[in-house]
């Protein structure tokens, strides 16, 4: 049965969420990566960074709960946990380039199998700017994208990157609703895949040649 929109994106989230360990310092990119802080296992105590200068978000705010002076990067209501701190944007990104952010999650236009991102611009259409990603891909101990596989049947993890970057070789990891692929220096290994489908249909939507894990798992999501 295929799954609607939001299973595909809870999904997503979910599995991102399990990369996540006590004690990580995170920061949640705008749109699908946000998604992320409403999956973290109650277990887990990790402090989420907003580039726009909180450290210490709960998750998204319900309508209840909403405070339209508390929000994240992208604009979207969150709360505060117990501790958290506020500061400006400079002290905020002093913190991501100065290497105190253990993972960021971000979306992508374009990933290839080196690793090179694209995730801020397509040519001709207006945009206001790259944004914290620059800083972000490079200041974060590890880089995860987190994405549906393909956009409008088009392939989205490709050989070679085509439209501009935002940095290149910074890529550690991408996840779909199709798998969890590592960047390695031989290329794009398929680790993990998706119970709905086969290693031939993620091969199929991916422009760049998968290399397939011999321990090759599914991944186990809630239901």
């Amino acid at each position: 049965m295929a799954l609607d929109k939001h299973q595909i994106r809870r999904n997503i989230a979910w599995r991102v969420a399990q990369e996540l360990n006590d004690g990580d310092v995170v920061n949640l990119g705008i749109g699908m990566p946000s998604l992320v802080a409403n999956e973290i296992d109650c277990d887990i105590e990790l402090i989420l960074q907003s580039e726009n200068g909180l450290l210490g978000i709960a998750g998204l705010a319900d309508i209840i709960n909403t405070d339209l002076d508390l929000v994240n990067a992208g604009g979207q209501p969150i709360t505060a946990a117990i501790g958290a701190s506020y500061f400006n944007s400079a002290d905020s990104f002093a913190i991501i380039r100065g290497g105190h952010v253990d993972v960021t999650v971000l979306g992508a236009l374009q990933v290839d199998e080196q690793g090179n991102l694209a995730n801020w611009i397509i040519p001709g259409k207006m945009v206001p700017g790259m944004g914290g990603a620059m800083d972000l891909v490079v200041g974060a101990k590890k880089v995860i994208v987190s994405m549906e596989h393909t956009a409008k049947g088009k392939h989205k993890l490709l050989n070679h990157c085509t439209l501009p970057l935002t940095a290149t070789k910074q890529v550690n990891m991408i996840i779909t609703e199709m798998g969890v692929i590592e960047i390695t220096p031989k290329g794009m290994l398929l680790t993990e895949i998706a119970p709905e489908y086969t290693v031939e249909e993620v091969q199929q939507a991916t422009e760049a040649t998968l290399i397939i894990a011999e321990n090759l798992r599914v991944i186990p999501f809630p239901e």
